[in-house]
C-alpha cells in the first residue's frame, strides 16, 4: 500500500488544466476541497445556477463561470473535466452523456459515481474512450479508503493465503421486483450500490453468480456471491438500522487469517495463531509474533490523515486521477472496467427475482 507525504497544490511544478461541471452540496463538501492537495489549475466552473457558480468560483479560485458546459469546454479547452451532477427525469445519470461529449472533444473525464445507469452505457463510454484515446475515472472512493487499501495489501500477501470468503454490510434497501422496472424507483439503489460493490470487486475480483432474498419490512436483503476465483461472499444490506449506528463492516477470510474493518476506519488483522489445546489452554493471549495487528486513526492532531476527505478517499482518488493523467497513464482504480462490473451487478439486482441465481460473468 502506498504511503506518502502529500504535496500541496501550490508546490506542484505542473498542474492539470481542468473545468468543473456542477456546483452542488456534495461537490462543495467533498470534491472541490481536494484540489488543495492535487495538481489542479481550475480554469472554470459551470452550473445552471449562474449565481451559485459565481460563489463557488470565488471560494475555490476558478477564473471563469459558465451556465452552459458546452460553451465552457469549447472556450476553455481543458485537459480534463470534473463532473458532479444529478439524474435526469427518467432516472438516468446526467454525467454519462456529458462524459461522452467531453471524450469526443479530446478531454479526459473524472466523474462522480454512478458512471451510468446500464451496462450498455458503460460499454459506449469504453468504446468512446478508446476511440479518442482519453481516460475516464469514476469516483469509487471506497477503493481509496486507507483502511480498504490496507486490506487489499494484506490479502495480497502470501502469508494471508487465497482470499476464500467475504462478508460486507451496507445499509440500503431494494424495491420489490415490479417497482424495479422503472429506473426512477432505483435512483437511491443505483447511487449507493457503487460503494459496497466497489469494495467487493476491488478485493475479490469478478462476481460469477449471485442470488438474494429480501425482507418486506424495510427492504433489507442478504446476497450470496460466487466469485470467478472460486471464493464465496455475502452482502447484508441492513435497511432499517438506527441512524446512530455505524454503517459498514467488512471481513475477508484467507487461510488461517482474517482481516476486519469496522466503521470504515478501524482495521484489525488477525494473523495465523494457535488457540492452544482445547480444555487445556489457560490464556487467550497468543505469542507477540502472531498477535492481531490493529490500526485506527487519532483525532487530536491537525493532520491530513484524520480529515474527512482523506479518511473517505476523496483526496486520494482525485490526486490519483490528476497525477496519472499528467503522466500520460490510465488510472489504475475507478476505471470504466471497474464500473462495468458494478453495473453488471446492478442489472442483476434490477432484473433477477428473489431466490433465483443470476450469472454475472460466465466461465
Amino acid at each position: 500500500m502506498e504511503k506518502r507525504d502529500i504535496i500541496y497544490n501550490f508546490e506542484y511544478d505542473r498542474k492539470l488544466k481542468v473545468c468543473f461541471i456542477g456546483a452542488g452540496g456534495h461537490s462543495f463538501r467533498n470534491v472541490y476541497p481536494t484540489f488543495q492537495y492535487a495538481p489542479v489549475d481550475l480554469l472554470a466552473i459551470c452550473d445552471m445556477n449562474g449565481e451559485r457558480a459565481e460563489i463557488y468560483a470565488k471560494q475555490f479560485g476558478a477564473k471563469a463561470v459558465y451556465t452552459d458546459y458546452r460553451e465552457m469546454l469549447e472556450k476553455e479547452k481543458p485537459e480534463a473535466v470534473f463532473i458532479v451532477t444529478a439524474y435526469t427525469t427518467d432516472g438516468r445519470v446526467q454525467a454519462t452523456d456529458i462524459a461522452l461529449e467531453a471524450l469526443r472533444l479530446g478531454i479526459h473525464v473524472w466523474m462522480e459515481k454512478p458512471t451510468a445507469a446500464s451496462v450498455e452505457e458503460i460499454e459506449q463510454l469504453i468504446c468512446t474512450s478508446r476511440e479518442h484515446n482519453r481516460y475516464v475515472m469514476t469516483g469509487l472512493k471506497k477503493m481509496f479508503f486507507p483502511a480498504i487499501a490496507k486490506v487489499k495489501d494484506i490479502i495480497s500477501q502470501p502469508e494471508f493465503g487465497t482470499p476464500s470468503s467475504l462478508y460486507i454490510r451496507y445499509p440500503q434497501n431494494i424495491p420489490p421486483l415490479a417497482d424495479r422496472k422503472d429506473l426512477r424507483n432505483l435512483i437511491g439503489f443505483l447511487d449507493h450500490i457503487y460503494h459496497p460493490a466497489a469494495i467487493i470487486h476491488y478485493l475479490m475480483g469478478k462476481v460469477a453468480t449471485m442470488s438474494f432474498e429480501s425482507e418486506p419490512f424495510n427492504g433489507g436483503s442478504v446476497t450470496n456471491f460466487k466469485f470467478a476465483s472460486g471464493a464465496v461472499g455475502t452482502m447484508h444490506m441492513t435497511a432499517g438500522i438506527s441512524g446512530s449506528s455505524p454503517l459498514e463492516r467488512l471481513e475477508v477470510v484467507g487461510n488461517g487469517c482474517n482481516v476486519v474493518v469496522e466503521n470504515g476506519v478501524n482495521l484489525t488483522y488477525y494473523r495465523k495463531a494457535s488457540r492452544g489445546g482445547y480444555g487445556r489452554s489457560s490464556s487467550y493471549l497468543v505469542d507477540d509474533e502472531s498477535a492481531p495487528l490493529h490500526w485506527e486513526p487519532e483525532f487530536s492532531l491537525g493532520q491530513l490523515y484524520n480529515k474527512n476527505i482523506f479518511l473517505l478517499g476523496y483526496a486520494p482518488e482525485v490526486i490519483h486521477f490528476c497525477e496519472r493523467i499528467l503522466a500520460g497513464q490510465a488510472p489504475e482504480k475507478g476505471t470504466l472496467e471497474d464500473a462495468l462490473e458494478i453495473m453488471k451487478l446492478f442489472e442483476a439486482y434490477r432484473n433477477t427475482p428473489e431466490g433465483e441465481k443470476a450469472v454475472i460473468n460466465a466461465n
